[in-house]
């Protein structure tokens, strides 16, 4: 029996989810004009399985989420979980695959951040307000 899934307990990203799911992904795949992704991680704690919704890009066959919780303070729980057991499953439209993340560094985090910032220029607002540099996690279908 497959592990029960817990969609965010945030009402507003919990009805994009249902609403994701329930239309393989018709209804929600395009959100406020940028394409959106569900993101199932496990939780490093509890062990449960987490989905959440999330804006992406793609680069060379890879989907990429930047880590940005809102402009908030800490890193958002999903980029935590995936820190600490990489292996998630994406589901895009109604497309579901696992995948392994990563988070990038160096020049190809810069080359995916901007190319995310062009996508959703919200993020770069975010990262003025926080110290922390704002993670960008390159999600690789596995084989």
């Amino acid at each position: 029996m497959a592990d029960k899934v817990v969609d965010s307990s945030v009402g507003w990203v919990a009805r994009h989810i249902n609403s994701y799911v329930d239309t393989d992904g018709k209804s929600g795949h395009r959100f406020h004009g940028v394409e959106a992704l569900l993101l199932t991680t496990r939780g490093r704690r509890s062990g449960a399985l987490r989905r959440t919704a999330l804006y992406y890009g793609t680069w060379d066959g890879d989907y990429v989420l930047v880590a940005s919780n809102g402009g908030s303070v800490g890193h958002p729980l999903w980029y935590r979980n995936l820190v600490a057991d990489p292996r998630v499953t994406v589901q895009v439209k109604d497309d579901v695959f696992d995948a392994v993340a990563r988070t990038a560094a160096g020049e190809e985090r810069a080359a995916l951040w901007d190319r995310m910032v062009g996508i959703c220029p919200k993020y770069a607002q975010y990262q003025a307000m926080v110290q922390r540099e704002i993670p960008v996690v390159v999600l690789t279908r596995s084989a």
